[in-house]
């Protein structure tokens, strides 16, 4: 009745696992009481769980993702303070089985449900307000997009506690991920979440073209929509593209183990280079699909702080073209020894030299965006700047590992780690964190605290420095990654000063977490009901901050790029219009979504687990949920003009004060 579901599933025997058990469920009883006494239930529910306005999804996105984030860095430092201690007649802490889960489960966390749903949730909450839409075009998609990226989160949360999540590496290559060699739930609690989540980043995908492309405002060209639009526009196109190849491959994967496929099995007629192609091929793709918003929000930011407009605005699009066109052609530089031949190989690392150089341009086009300007040195700034320094030298160690014969003895090591991380998070992660505090004003009204964020900073990037640099140091002395233990006394001081690295990080995670907190707690010192807290140059700065429900009570007409600066300038940005009209809006909903998602965890869980019926349970709740809100009328409502009007009358007579 239950599968392979039995009481031996739960680890009682892992001590590590029962503390962090015990730890979540307290710290979830805790949560609960707290809503329960402050009666927000309703509220949530209202406001926040059947939401579909774009702001309110970007939120929850960016809400996740830090939650992930903090369970990510959790597996981090397991597995630094694993190192440094478990050299030669030390064993370390964790078992073998259990290493190999937690950096299965941190690369898992930090690519798929840290970095791609805060990039999700910047754009959900910017991108509609910089073309001028009241919503996405389909907001109930959009909805249905977080719930089911949420399935994905609920399951490889569970995988801690019930069973184990796989031991194969964030890639989950075969011939270890085939049925032979991991018999156990791991990979499959790894397939489904993917799975579902990947279906929600899908539509998401496909939601964001078609709003960039079909719900801009009137004058609004392609050649005027801000740097962050096109490189959403880009990245989307990316995710629409490179999304169905890993849908398509972890079917195959599945098809093997559940069906007794030879896909991926050498010895069955298949083959394992097949299932790397494809990943990389969508892998590679996810890559640049992080890191362009995090390029885009530098721009935004430099340009603002600046007080400039962005140097070589067309070079920058065409920038952010050409390497989401040349992300489809460098897949193969994450495997040269595949024994593919010199010609493919040379292809491939020439291929990788060239994209370089779009991103050297974006580079060049910041410092002279920030050459003789009147630079404010906010958080926002700090970010960038550190950044820029960061970012360029992993980009360097990456054209290096663009060589073939050079990949040839670095490949494996943990030079190529160092790498990654230096651009993932010098570049994607400084990218979002600058971008939310950026943009916080514009979805709650007032600002992080400066001094809070810049702490953080400053132990992000010494941390990070201290990290990483010693794993390229061991990544030249010969050490490969995905060790638990090791015998060689070379490597130990460098991978302690690793761990001391990791610790500041820590650091900077808590500092973060501290400037939302006493953000919250100071919110009404720090408002800022102008609308424009920055200076902003953007579009999304015109309209009050936090912004209406309908962001605009006018749509507003786009003639050039700059316009809204022009106008600001000009004292024409904020004049209050003399008649309003009633606006259509989306309707709040359960139906398909939060529902929609709930069936879709014990689907996912279900088969995880071959409890067959429960499965036909969840997939017949999704599809019943699905189509029950096909037949419901109800889906949109009219907003008063006389609402509308109110509202804005409001918000002048504080811009009033304000002046």
């Amino acid at each position: 009745m239950f599968g392979k579901l039995t009481l031996d599933s739960v680890p009682y025997h892992e001590p590590i696992v029962m503390g962090t058990f015990a730890a979540v469920a307290l710290g979830g009883i805790l949560l609960l009481s707290v809503i329960t006494y402050f009666g927000k239930w309703k509220y949530l529910w209202t406001e926040w769980f059947t939401t579909v306005d774009h702001k309110r999804i970007g939120v929850m996105y960016i809400v996740v993702a830090l939650v992930m984030l903090l369970r990510g860095f959790a597996d981090a430092i397991m597995m630094r303070s694993q190192l440094a201690i478990a050299n030669n007649d030390h064993a370390g802490f964790l078992p073998p089985h259990h290493y190999d889960q937690i950096f299965t489960a941190h690369g898992v966390i930090m690519i798929f449900f840290m970095a791609m749903p805060f990039m999700t949730g910047l754009v959900n909450v910017v991108v509609p307000l910089q073309i001028g839409a009241r919503d996405v075009a389909y907001p109930f998609l959009n909805s249905l997009s977080f719930w089911l990226f949420c399935t994905g989160v609920v399951l490889v949360m569970l995988s801690l506690f019930v069973g184990q999540f796989a031991t194969t590496g964030w890639l989950a290559y075969p011939p270890l991920s085939e049925l032979k060699y991991s018999p156990n739930t791991g990979v499959d609690y790894y397939i489904w979440a993917l799975q579902l989540s990947g279906l929600g980043t899908t539509l998401s995908g496909i939601n964001f073209v078609v709003t960039i492309l079909r719900m801009r405002a009137p004058g609004m060209s392609l050649m005027k929509m801000p740097v962050f639009t096109w490189t959403a526009l880009v990245t989307n196109v990316l995710v629409v593209a490179a999304f169905p190849i890993l849908a398509v491959t972890l079917a195959l994967l599945t098809a093997d183990r559940y069906l007794g496929m030879h896909f991926f099995t050498n010895s069955g007629g298949g083959n394992a280079m097949m299932y790397i192609n494809l990943i990389w091929v969508w892998g590679h793709n996810t890559e640049t699909h992080k890191v362009q918003p995090a390029f885009s929000a530098f721009s935004e930011i430099v340009s603002t702080f600046s007080k400039k407009p962005l140097f070589g605005y067309k070079s920058m699009v065409y920038a952010t073209a050409c390497i989401g066109v040349m992300s489809f052609v460098v897949w193969l530089h994450h495997f040269f020894t595949m024994g593919s031949g010199a010609n493919v190989n040379a292809f491939f690392g020439i291929a990788t030299m060239i994209i370089s150089i779009p991103t050297g341009v974006k580079i060049f086009n910041w410092l002279f965006t920030m050459y003789r300007g009147r630079i404010e040195m906010t958080a926002p700034m700090y970010w960038t700047l550190g950044f820029i320094v960061t970012f360029v030298i992993g980009g360097m160690t990456g054209v290096m590992l663009a060589i073939p014969g050079a990949d040839f003895l670095l490949h494996n090591s943990l030079f190529l780690v160092a790498h990654f991380h230096n651009v993932i998070i010098g570049g994607v992660l400084f990218g979002y964190v600058a971008a939310m505090m950026y943009w916080f004003p514009k979805a709650f009204g007032f600002k992080l605290n400066e001094r809070l964020g810049k702490a953080s900073f400053w132990c992000w990037l010494v941390g990070f420095w201290m990290a990483f640099l010693p794993l390229y140091v061991v990544g030249l002395k010969g050490m490969t990654r995905r060790m638990n233990h090791y015998d060689n006394p070379e490597w130990h001081p460098w991978l302690i000063v690793a761990w001391f690295g990791a610790v500041i990080i820590a650091a900077g995670i808590f500092f973060l977490v501290l400037q939302i907190a006493v953000s919250i707690k100071d919110r009404k010192q720090n408002m800022d009901l102008t609308g424009d807290p920055w200076g902003g140059r953007s579009l999304e700065w015109s309209i009050a901050s936090p912004a209406p429900f309908y962001n605009f009570a006018h749509v507003p007409h786009v003639d050039h790029l700059e316009q809204f600066w022009e106008d600001k300038e000009a004292g024409r940005a904020y004049k209050q219009p003399t008649h309003y009209e009633d606006i259509h809006m989306p309707r709040n909903t359960a139906d398909g979504v939060f529902i929609g998602g709930i069936f879709g965890t014990i689907l996912g869980f279900a088969l995880i687990w071959h409890i067959w019926w429960l499965a036909i349970v969840g997939f017949l709740g999704m599809v019943g949920t699905f189509v029950r809100r096909s037949y419901n009328r109800n889906t949109d409502y009219y907003v008063p003009a006389k609402e509308v009007e109110a509202i804005e009358n409001a918000r002048y007579r504080q811009l009033q004060q304000v002046a």
